[in-house]
């Protein structure tokens, strides 16, 4: 997952979603080997040369300023994920930068500090704490009873994106098996441009695009998203078909540990499940 590569795979995604009427191209019938705008095009967008804009797109410029990679995300109507995406890949940090203020260990089954589990058993809501790779390094009562039994799985597969996509039996559990894809490329996509040297993130890249058709679909679409909020449908095996809301907030002094807590309106037949499971 080398930043050049994926800088270029990245960019030629983005220009062959856009369709050249759509910013006054003429699509000239039969005349284009290639979906969307061409290189030239983007370029004249841009404001800048073409030559230019090849070398960026070739991982070839690694002096290129804010107001240019600005011009090509305005160019290409990039999202905030999407723009966010494009200058990492654009500047990628050094092997090694940052390490030293990471406070959460990400090797497999590694834990996260005592404080935190703490504050998991103190949430009565299904909750989890998360790694970058969507690792699940620690995990309250209501979550197993929610997901699976966290405890019981080898520390490898403990893994959301594992779960979702590769198990069978809680992957039957959530209906939008796209949405879950799209969500699990996501994260990781934005996970690969922040570290793209780590090993173990590329073994479970391959992994499900291996055994995952959804996986494959987004992964190849460059798909990049974030989201700190959202509902999840779920078809429990005990409390039936629930309508979760979800919420995904980050600790300031370990910048990749995150937080995530399953959620129910008041007075709803999911409020209900959530306090049963808070008992159990």
């Amino acid at each position: 997952m080398g930043t050049q590569g994926e800088l270029g795979d990245f960019l030629r995604s983005r220009r062959a979603r856009i369709q050249p009427g759509d910013v006054g191209y003429a699509s000239g019938s039969g005349q284009r080997r290639v979906p969307g705008l061409r290189r030239e095009e983007l370029a004249h967008l841009a404001g800048v040369s073409v030559d230019y804009y090849v070398r960026l797109e070739q991982g070839r410029n690694r002096s290129v300023s804010d107001a240019v990679l600005g011009a090509v995300a305005d160019a290409l109507r990039l999202d905030g994920d999407e723009r966010d995406h494009l200058f990492r890949l654009a500047r990628p940090r050094k092997p090694g930068a940052g390490r030293a203020a990471l406070a959460v260990p990400e090797a497999a089954g590694a834990g996260v500090r005592p404080e935190v589990r703490r504050l998991l058993d103190w949430i009565t809501a299904p909750a989890v704490a998360l790694g970058r790779r969507m690792d699940v390094l620690a995990w309250n009562r209501p979550a197993c009873g929610l997901i699976t039994d966290f405890a019981a799985l080898p520390p490898r597969e403990r893994n959301m994106c594992r779960l979702h996509l590769l198990d069978e039996d809680i992957g039957a559990r959530y209906p939008d098996r796209d949405m879950i894809a799209r969500e699990a490329v996501g994260n990781l996509r934005i996970a690969a441009g922040i570290h793209p040297d780590d090993p173990e993130l590329r073994e479970l890249v391959d992994e499900l695009k291996e055994h995952s058709a959804e996986f494959r679909h987004h992964w190849a679409r460059h798909t990049v998203r974030t989201k700190a909020h959202g509902i999840k449908l779920i078809d429990h095996p005990h409390l039936g078909f629930l309508r979760l809301r979800y919420e995904i907030t980050h600790f300031p002094q370990d910048t990749e540990l995150s937080l995530l807590v399953y959620t129910a309106a008041p007075g709803t037949p999911e409020e209900k499940a959530l306090r049963e499971l808070a008992e159990i």
